[in-house]
């Protein structure tokens, strides 16, 4: 009967363990991003970044681009494109653990326009100092997918709630827990008359996902 009594016990504590960890697990998984149409960002698909303005009637500009730099032709700078009416270029996100292909809120994540190698440059998102907190930083490409660590912390950013159906892009990489960077929102800074992507700790650009 002890014998019995015992294995019970044993056996409880074990499901109870098992139970414990399997819920503690879901309960700390970030939510997933969603889309306008309310469906999770996949890894697998692309999806134009919208001025979230755009779909409460109220127009400020349109979706992402490539353009050049000052007098530099190559289009290697992140742009808003100036019409509401223009979605911009596809992009991809790759977040750091793809294992299930969701994109997760305040996850660290790659960004990759679904566009050719320009210039001899990489499509995938980069910032062009993410170290002096007090010099601008621009979102550039020349980036890489994958490989985390202080090699590659320039291109990790992150996508967080701001509202209620809304996010925004954060660049804060935690892909080093010993590495020193800057932690700002991206946000749009005008140069030579264009809408360009920099990082900001004022007014973040406000954004939505819609499918390609």
């Amino acid at each position: 009967m002890a014998n019995t009594s015992v294995l019970f016990i044993l056996s409880f504590l074990v499901i109870f363990s098992i139970s414990t960890n399997f819920f503690s697990s879901a309960a700390e998984a970030p939510e997933p991003v969603l889309d306008v149409a309310g469906k999770m960002l996949r890894t697998y698909l692309n999806y134009y970044i919208l001025p979230a303005n755009v779909f409460r009637g109220r127009y400020r500009g349109g979706g992402l681009t490539l353009s050049g730099i000052g007098n530099d032709t190559c289009p290697a700078g992140v742009f808003q494109e100036t019409s509401e009416q223009i979605n911009g270029i596809p992009l991809t996100f790759f977040p750091v653990n793809q294992k299930k292909g969701v994109v997760r809120v305040s996850t660290d994540l790659n960004i990759k326009f679904d566009y050719p190698d320009t210039c001899d440059e990489s499509p995938v998102w980069s910032v062009d100092n993410y170290v002096d907190p007090s010099a601008d930083s621009f979102v550039n490409i020349g980036g890489a997918v994958g490989n985390p660590g202080p090699e590659t912390l320039s291109s990790w950013f992150k996508i967080q709630k701001f509202g209620y159906h809304d996010y925004k892009l954060v660049f804060c990489p935690t892909v080093c827990s010993y590495c020193d960077v800057i932690c700002k929102d991206v946000g749009i800074t005008y140069q030579d008359g264009k809408r360009r992507l920099s990082l900001t700790t004022d007014y973040p650009h406000r954004v939505v996902f819609q499918r390609a």
